[in-house]
């Protein structure tokens, strides 16, 4: 029930042509880049109407981070990129790819093939904490203070010790912290780095309170109040400005019948939506407001970046994640994800939006009418009625043959707000 490395539950049947899998959902549909080409590119800059502020995607990744961990195999499922792809394929040659590896999954007694969370699905701070027991140990100090390790600057300790890391294990000027994907950019950082000093000054407080305590007592005692931060963080602050109030009912009590998987089809698709909200530039802002002296910093050099904290800290990035609108939430994605993520073009580069369509067929997730039959809307029958966006609605009738076959968090992107 949650526990590290349970499969993720299905809300609905899969969609692979044979039950096991072996061949992804949607094999015969359009090339994931071309979907991400006609829908996904970003005309500028479109931030959102109700002000909130990047906060509310890095929130949004920090916490995915806490609930959500999907691992590969060696098995590929690499994306086609077409003729003359401006980024991809400047040359012409019609043979370039976008690399995806298939996820870990496992086949049940009737052969359906599931993937599996490699984390705890709770909200329970497990990106600060770990999810298995030596990672735990790694982080603690273990000298009775009950504490977590940290840095110069305190700032979040190194993997000297090859801890199970993105991107690599064996690179000991990466931070370690409770997740593997704590590099992953300045921003998701700084703010395992912001959560590993909030324990360390609650087990100081507990310390203080409870002076006979040993340290495994003084860090449970701060690792539950931080897990507890994290859960009213969520659902008192950024669930609401995500959903909308009218969309959040009132705590009645602990129900100990919930199944507290996470499904397929969030983790997959529905929650991806963060990839759409996030802006081309990190800000980083001194207490005044002003930009700071180092300037800010743009999305596509912020990817495992260890330097842009160990040189300049992270104040500077948790004031700018404040001071700037987060893009809306609609079908496009910023170019700093959509052709330079990890890297450029040719050197490691990705396309955000072409890999979460991808990943949706691997994993099997049935198309966009399927699901909002299964949330009890009506499907659709026409792509105008997805969008009020011509181009949105240009850019889905030219890739996607009808209705019934767009991939779900593309149809899920663009489709109309619901009020509230």
């Amino acid at each position: 029930w949650g526990a590290a490395g349970t499969e993720f539950m299905r809300l609905m049947n899969s969609d692979y042509p044979l039950s096991d899998g072996s061949i992804p959902a949607r094999v015969d549909g359009p090339s994931a880049r071309a979907v991400s080409n006609a829908v996904c590119a970003s005309p500028g800059d479109l931030p959102n109407e109700r002000g909130a502020s990047d906060y509310l995607w890095q929130w949004g990744q920090f916490l995915d981070h806490d609930v959500t961990e999907t691992p590969i195999t060696e098995d590929t499922f690499d994306i086609s990129v077409p003729a003359g792809d401006e980024w991809f394929d400047p040359f012409n040659t019609g043979t370039q790819i976008i690399g995806m590896h298939r996820s870990a999954y496992s086949i049940n007694d009737a052969d359906e093939r599931h993937q599996f969370n490699n984390i705890t699905a709770y909200i329970d701070a497990s990106n600060v904490y770990g999810s298995e027991d030596e990672r735990a140990h790694e982080l603690r100090t273990n000298d009775g203070t009950g504490m977590l390790k940290t840095s110069a600057g305190d700032l979040l300790p190194y993997n000297i010790n090859g801890f199970d890391n993105a991107p690599s294990a064996d690179d000991p000027t990466m931070f370690l912290g409770g997740d593997i994907r704590a590099n992953e950019q300045a921003g998701l950082t700084a703010m395992h780095t912001l959560f590993v000093r909030e324990h360390n000054y609650w087990a100081q407080q507990m310390a203080d309170q409870f002076p006979d305590a040993d340290g495994d007592e003084l860090y449970e005692r701060a690792r539950a109040i931080v897990a507890a931060e994290m859960q009213v963080i969520t659902y008192h602050e950024f669930l609401p400005l995500l959903l909308g109030e009218n969309w959040i009912g009132q705590y009645t009590g602990y129900n100990p019948n919930v199944l507290p998987k996470i499904s397929n089809e969030f983790a997959t698709a529905a929650y991806r939506v963060g990839h759409t909200m996030l802006s081309p530039q990190i800000l980083r802002l001194e207490a005044t407001d002003q930009v700071a002296a180092e300037g800010d910093l743009a999305l596509r050099d912020a990817f495992f970046n260890p330097t842009a904290i160990s040189t300049y800290g992270i104040d500077g990035i948790l004031r700018g994640l404040a001071g700037q609108r987060a893009q809306t939430i609609d079908s496009f994605v910023v170019d700093d994800i959509r052709n330079f993520l990890f890297g450029p073009p040719g050197s490691g580069g990705f396309d955000l939006a072409s890999l979460n369509i991808q990943r949706g067929r691997d994993h099997g997730l049935p198309h966009y009418n399927a699901l909002r039959e299964m949330a009890g809307l009506t499907p659709v029958t026409a792509f105008d009625q997805i969008s009020d966006d011509a181009d949105v609605v240009a850019g889905l009738s030219s890739v996607y043959s009808d209705v019934n076959s767009i991939d779900p968090w593309v149809g899920l992107l663009a489709e109309k707000h619901a009020p509230g």
